[in-house]
């Protein structure tokens, strides 16, 4: 079995064909919620400032469908005794409402999860009160109540103030072993500078011999601060966990070596803070936008130092066609992957108009202040024609763009090629830019790169700090 890989795809279908049974140290998974919420990821723009055009990454809402019927009805046929009394149970009355339609969703993936674990392993799975108590039954018929850990409390400050009750402020994580009795485990302390960081007085914490102020054991809530709007974490995923979070986790259940896994990664926090920990990782993840942004992260966090592979990723135009045919706008964002462009999905009529992905650099031009450009990005699988490159060049001067780039699966005709170079030239340092730039997937896939001034900041995206291979910066939580 592979490790250190990106998977794009279902997460059932990938746990079913590539992971091997107890072959998994820990599991770590926050899957959505079921809490009717449509998630946009959260761009800013280069002034600091939110972005108006958002891409939704995922619908956290089910819905009773025929296939989700199909897969209740294979539960039943094929499900451990325990689980399929369990969901019948559940179906006597949530009938077919969506909380029903969720669980039936994740019980296969639950039952697959357990497969891969090791006997050895821990499985976490993150929460909240919209759906924790269902989960908790559920998992317990999957794993045996029995090898039942803890129900972790993560606290924190920001989010859920409301006149109408208690303000909403902390996650549930449901901690199970594979095997109580054989379970892998190491204690967590806390160093006293823990006190500042998070808040807590001292009278929290015991001395030690050494005049060192420690937890002795770990308590079961964890009062962490979430990824705030101004966090320097804070890569724009809607979902994002801090690595304070996940650090606490990988630390108390993998050694250096081990195999984590998340099986809905995100933006891959701990894909993230596995690598920075030295395990080995696997990550899935059913969107391109998210391995996208988890691929930038990787790089920007540790350069060359990481290793890994990426697989459902279209390799030649063969694939990338198939992927067009399946979903197109998986396809639109693994294409703006490929130039590094940030996605925008939410068209307006009139100048927004086609506007696929952006891209943003500065425009150094002593003695002016740094200025920053943009270039839009425009995504065509279908038939094109010379109309496609007219357009764009309206759009480009709309969006006051300095160029524009038309990424486009099939080849273009000679008429747009001439329309394209009858566009001119953005002239920088005295080198010349097309305006208007066609680039077929072939060619991206040859390593062929969008033609502007490349800057020494990238601030299309936000970058995931730096990691330095220095003991200081490896441990922020002690053992």
């Amino acid at each position: 079995m592979d490790t250190n890989v990106l998977y794009y795809g279902d997460n059932l279908d990938i746990l079913r064909k590539h992971i091997d049974d107890e072959s998994v140290d820990l599991i770590y998974i926050d899957p959505p919620f079921n809490s009717n919420q449509a998630y946009n990821v959260i761009f800013s723009e280069p002034n600091g400032s939110s972005s108006q055009a958002q891409i939704r990454a995922f619908d956290d809402t089910w819905h009773w469908t025929e296939q989700t019927q199909q897969t209740y009805d294979e539960i039943i046929d094929t499900a451990p005794p325990k689980v399929v009394e369990c969901i019948k149970s559940f179906r006597s009355f949530l009938s077919k409402a969506d909380m029903m339609a969720y669980l039936t969703m994740m019980i296969p993936r639950l039952i697959e999860l357990h497969r891969v674990l090791k006997p050895t392993g821990s499985f976490y799975i993150h929460c909240d009160s919209t759906a924790s108590h269902y989960l908790k039954i559920l998992t317990d018929s999957i794993f045996d109540g029995k090898n039942f850990e803890n129900e972790i409390i993560w606290c924190y400050k920001t989010g859920g103030a409301t006149k109408r009750r208690f303000a909403r402020k902390h996650d549930t994580i449901l901690f199970y072993a594979k095997d109580s009795s054989k379970k892998f485990f190491n204690v967590q302390k806390e160093k006293s500078y823990m006190m500042h960081k998070y808040g807590f007085k001292k009278s929290d914490f015991q001395e030690d011999e050494g005049g060192q102020f420690s937890w002795v054991i770990m308590k079961d809530w964890w009062e962490i601060p979430s990824v705030g709007s101004a966090d320097s974490q804070r890569l724009g995923y809607p979902t994002q966990k801090p690595e304070a979070l996940l650090e606490r986790i990988i630390k108390a259940s993998s050694n250096e070596g081990d195999v984590v896994l998340d099986a809905f990664c995100g933006c891959g926090t701990t894909i993230a803070v596995a690598q920075r920990l030295k395990r080995r990782w696997i990550g899935i993840d059913i969107t391109h936008l998210a391995i996208a942004l988890l691929k930038y992260r990787l790089q920007d966090a540790f350069g060359d130092d990481v290793e890994y592979k990426v697989i459902g990723e279209p390799v030649d135009v063969s694939s990338a066609r198939a992927l067009a045919k399946q979903d197109r706008y998986q396809f639109q964002w693994w294409a703006l992957s490929l130039v590094k462009a940030r996605p925008v999905q939410e068209k307006k009529k009139g100048a927004d108009e086609g506007v696929d992905g952006v891209i943003y650099f500065q425009d150094i031009d002593p003695p002016k202040k740094d200025v920053v450009r943009k270039i839009v990005v425009q995504v065509k699988s279908g038939k094109v024609s010379v109309k496609d490159i007219r357009e764009l060049k309206t759009v480009v001067e709309n969006q006051k763009a300095v160029i524009g780039a038309f990424i486009t699966l099939e080849s273009p005709t000679q008429p747009m090629v001439t329309e394209a170079v009858k566009a001119g030239y953005y002239e920088r340092w005295g080198k010349k830019y097309p305006k208007l730039q066609i680039l077929t997937i072939e060619e991206l896939l040859a390593g062929k790169e969008i033609e502007y001034p490349q800057s020494p900041i990238d601030i299309t995206f936000k970058k995931a700090e730096k990691v330095e291979t220095t003991p200081e910066i490896q441990t922020e939580l002690a053992l």
